[in-house]
């Protein structure tokens, strides 16, 4: 049996009362006994030991070389690095998900010899490695010498070399076009159906067009599923991109391979790709939060604080308690 008793307990030399219902009288003087969880603080505090000490070897180890790390984090070929590496990135993005949601198009559409395709172009380019694509696409030029325009299994009416067409940029665009593609293909496709058949039900009994149907109806709802998979899909090819070393094309990490082969520091080095790689995913991720915040409207009357805004809510009700200090002294003066 539990005993709650008040703060001050019985007065001495009083039997005290049997337990009965509670005084709402009594609740102010009621002790508060917070809730003890030793083992919580205990794996706190050990995760915490374990972060100072990674810090403290990342500021005292000398296999770092710190010094190299800032000598090369902003030069000049990094810097161009990193702009072939987010060219590469936005290329491949918009190729991918253009030609993705195509394909959920033809994997959503009534045609069985539609379906096939949209879904053996995803199960193709899903089952072959990206590394794979790539070398492929780079040495086209072995299978095809030179690209025709004319009739299909007809006459030829005009034809460019294929080496000149293809290089090495527009291989790894491709390839990483096709590639993400087909995963966009799929993630398009699974935010569309997630949207319930109701709601498209409900605007056709209405006389809505299929066109406003898709565009201001289902597609709303449906990015709310795409926007999280799509976001983390364009973060993986940012990252995939250092998989077109093997094209001997300067993006970062090539980059990087080519210094720190001609320097032999090679940690210092793979820091610099590593801090530019952090960077850049963590505007992505930011990006995302933003448009994903855009998009949840319909479902939100009230959307949540952005992290700013609690940052400035904050500061506000720090600065509260002070102005209303100095405000009482100034009041007696």
């Amino acid at each position: 049996m539990t005993v709650i008793t008040t703060a001050g307990g019985p007065p001495a030399g009083t039997a005290a009362k049997p337990a009965g219902p509670l005084d709402l009288d009594e609740l102010p003087r009621l002790r508060t006994v917070p809730a003890r969880h030793p083992w919580r603080w205990a794996a706190g505090l050990a995760a915490l030991v374990v972060l100072a000490q990674f810090a403290h070897g990342l500021a005292t180890n000398p296999g770092w070389d710190w010094a190299t790390f800032r000598v090369f984090f902003s030069a000049d070929t990094i810097l161009r690095a990193v702009g072939r590496t987010l060219e590469l990135t936005f290329y491949g993005t918009v190729l991918g998900f253009v030609l993705g949601a195509g394909v959920a198009a033809m994997r959503l559409s009534g045609s069985a010899v539609l379906q096939s395709i949209a879904w053996a172009y995803v199960w193709a380019f899903r089952s072959i490695p990206l590394i794979v694509q790539l070398v492929f696409w780079f040495n086209l030029s072995y299978l095809y010498k030179r690209f025709g325009f004319g009739i299909p299994f007809g006459p030829t009416f005009a034809d460019v070399e294929t080496i000149g067409v293809l290089g090495a940029l527009g291989a790894a665009v491709l390839g990483l076009g096709l590639h993400q593609a087909a995963f966009a293909a799929e993630i398009i496709r699974g935010g569309i159906i997630a949207v319930d058949a109701g709601q498209r039900e409900a605007a056709a009994a209405l006389g809505v067009p299929r066109w406003r149907q898709a565009w201001r109806i289902v597609l709303p709802q449906a990015m709310r599923g795409i926007l999280p998979a799509a976001a983390n899909e364009v973060i993986s090819l940012f990252k995939g991109t250092s998989v077109v070393y093997v094209m001997a094309l300067g993006e970062l990490f090539y980059q990087v391979q080519v210094i720190y082969g001609r320097t032999g520091r090679v940690v210092p080095l793979l820091m610099v790709a590593t801090v530019w790689y952090v960077l850049l995913t963590t505007l992505l991720s930011i990006g995302q939060y933003y448009v994903e915040r855009y998009f949840a409207r319909g479902t939100q009357r009230t959307p949540p604080p952005t992290p700013l805004q609690r940052a400035r809510a904050l500061v506000r009700g720090l600065r509260s308690p002070r102005t209303a200090a100095e405000n009482a002294v100034g009041g007696r003066s």
